[in-house]
């Protein structure tokens, strides 16, 4: 179905397509989604999931779908970014297709309704995310994190702190000497009394980085209260390979190209963590391969986004089943048995 609404939809501008997708999922009927393989099942910093493919944050910004991706096959969901007030990110065109080389270019910039709009779509459930971030005009974005995991700590399975968004000026230079602090409020701010949850903290972190700068977030991370890494965000590179006339365009370049240098990134953090955060695998998967090639490269979990643009609503539960049987081809019983296997090799 989806392979004759491509050529409609792609006739669009990619925020209209994205817009009307939204709009049709918020109108489809809840259910259960299918039934899962067992060989799956994946637990990763407390939270339990059906299996390991994760719906990627900048889908759903604003919290309207996320059930609705659960029962299309996603074994959980991340929505957001949500900042505390709403902004209107960038000039629009924003959004670019590079469908000769499967990948998307975005310079959004944090658009989203703000913080109380989207509350009332969340519940606590384990398979729901909150990815939080600051507003543009800060002047304190350390303190825009902390109200962001206060706001959402009894509405989460888990929150997620973005800072490596290309398309905020100055975003980036939280993964720098400020990273302990963020990490250090945004745990007190997820720890205040009064709270019913204590939700588990994540850091997704771009993929752009040296060997330093690695060394630099897996110390902070280490020392600090974040349950785990999700590695990564879209990339500023622009690889030589791509061919679509919109490779030249400014924002952050996702999808196929991704693949092979979030992976290594990927490889990166988990060599050096030897296996004391856990780590979710993002950038390029659009195939039971793709995932398997994250998982064995150390991520306990993946997610994606870009893939859903040329493969449409289908494509979690195509994964999980190729997944699952690779699992069973090399012999694993259990997704966690394959995590890292291609680092000891």
């Amino acid at each position: 179905m989806f392979g004759l609404l491509r050529p409609a939809l792609h006739a669009l501008s990619p925020e209209r397509a994205h817009g009307l997708t939204i709009a049709l999922l918020e109108r489809l009927p809840l259910s259960a989604g299918p039934r899962a393989d067992p060989i799956l099942h994946t637990r990763i910093a407390g939270l339990d999931f059906p299996n390991p493919i994760g719906l990627a944050a900048g889908f759903d910004k604003d919290a309207r779908a996320w059930r609705q991706m659960l029962a299309l096959g996603f074994g959980f969901a991340e929505i957001g970014t949500l900042t505390p007030r709403p902004q209107a990110g960038n000039p629009r065109p924003r959004v670019f297709r590079l469908s000769e080389d499967r990948a998307v270019i975005n310079r959004l910039g944090f658009n989203n309704g703000g913080l109380e709009a989207a509350l009332p779509h969340l519940e606590p459930n384990p398979r729901l995310g909150v990815n939080i971030g600051a507003n543009k005009d800060s002047t304190d974005r350390i303190a825009d994190y902390a109200l962001g995991v206060a706001a959402v700590r009894d509405r989460a399975g888990w929150i997620t702190l973005n800072i490596s968004s290309p398309n905020t000026p100055g975003l980036r230079g939280l993964q720098g000497d400020a990273l302990p602090d963020l990490l250090t409020a945004a745990a007190e701010a997820r720890d205040q009394t009064g709270g019913e949850t204590s939700p588990p903290l994540f850091l997704k972190v771009a993929p752009d980085l040296d060997n330093a700068q690695i060394d630099v977030i897996v110390a902070a991370a280490l020392d600090s209260r974040i349950a785990g890494l999700i590695v990564s965000n879209t990339t500023l590179a622009r690889p030589g390979t791509l061919k679509s006339s919109h490779a030249g365009q400014a924002g952050g370049l996702s999808g196929a190209p991704l693949m092979a240098p979030s992976t290594a990134i990927l490889a990166a953090f988990a060599t050096r963590l030897s296996g004391r955060l856990p780590l979710i695998g993002v950038g390029g998967i659009a195939s039971g391969a793709d995932a398997y090639a994250k998982i064995r490269a150390g991520a306990s979990a993946v997610q994606l986004y870009t893939a859903l643009v040329y493969e449409g609503p289908g494509l979690a539960r195509r994964i999980a089943a190729e997944l699952a049987a690779l699992l069973r081809r090399d012999g694993f019983s259990t997704v966690a048995d394959a995590v890292g296997t291609q680092l000891q090799a």
